[in-house]
């Protein structure tokens, strides 16, 4: 069957016998049959149709195969996301940073991204705040927490020896690093402190700091922008229980003084639950840590 490369023909066509009997000779159906046949090529052909229609509306799924690991392999960076959301969502508690997502939160933390996410918090309280009916008494109050809220300690975080929180908290390390009073502000939350205080809305800050570190703190609080707050409030030694528990009794006495808490803003969930939490919460983004 080959024929020569040089007359660029590579196959000979085989040849067509041409003494097959005509189908029509062969065969001869009834009227009735060839109805019925007909009807049963109209329902495959109606079959086929269908389920390539089914077929082509999962095509946009499938596309999504290779990131989500559906073909059965790992994608790197999407546990970590998928760990995140948990975080942010308190689907998980008491936890701590997983090793394996220490570049993942870096590399957000570090990144816009995480900057966008915090503005998209700031707009939100803001527009909140802007059609808020204030009591025209001067007892509308904001809460503000400190650490990864209105003062971020990124720098210290983003160091070797913490790896974002990955490694085990030194209370020692840290403290050093309030001691020098250079915590730069979280710009979105600044932000929002700014138009709080435009509107007529006392600021408070709420802090689980210790009151050891009020000095040092309160003029790192001014060398970041913030100013004329109403209170500030420190954990002090008769300050006993966990963080949601310490925040929802000073948030109490703040109600038991005659102050109502229009908003409340922080980066633990346990600046946000519990007693007197206020009229509208915001949390912004903080996967480095876990206070309960």
């Amino acid at each position: 069957m080959k024929g020569n490369l040089g007359s660029v023909t590579l196959f000979k066509r085989p040849k067509i016998h041409t003494n097959v009997p005509a189908l029509d000779k062969l065969v001869t159906l009834s009227p009735q049959a060839q109805e019925m046949g007909l009807a049963i090529f109209l329902i495959l052909a109606t079959l086929i149709s269908t389920s390539h229609a089914k077929s082509d509306a999962f095509n946009p799924i499938h596309l999504l195969r290779p990131r989500s690991g559906s073909g059965g392999h790992r994608v790197k960076g999407l546990d970590c996301l998928s760990w995140r959301l948990a975080v942010e969502t308190n689907n998980l508690q008491h936890w701590s940073l997983p090793e394996s997502c220490e570049n993942y939160v870096g590399n957000y933390m570090l990144g816009e991204q995480y900057r966008h996410d915090c503005d998209v918090v700031a707009d939100a309280a803001i527009e909140y705040a802007k059609s808020f009916k204030l009591g025209g008494d001067g007892k509308d109050v904001w809460v503000f927490d400190i650490d990864e809220t209105s003062l971020s300690n990124l720098p210290y975080y983003a160091r070797s020896d913490v790896q974002f929180g990955a490694l085990p908290y030194n209370a020692t390390k840290f403290n050093e690093w309030v001691e020098e009073g250079k915590a730069p502000p979280v710009p979105a939350v600044r932000r929002l402190y700014k138009m709080v205080l435009s509107l007529g809305i006392k600021p408070v800050f709420l802090t689980g700091g210790s009151d050891t570190f009020k000095r040092i703190r309160t003029a790192n609080l001014y060398a970041a922008g913030y100013h004329s707050w109403l209170k500030l409030i420190f954990k002090g030694e008769g300050d006993e229980g966990a963080a949601l528990v310490y925040k929802s009794k000073k948030r109490r006495e703040l109600a038991d003084e005659g102050y109502r808490i229009v908003g409340n803003i922080g980066d633990q969930w346990s600046d946000l639950l519990g007693a007197n939490a206020g009229n509208r919460t915001f949390k912004v983004p903080d996967p480095m840590y876990y206070l309960g």
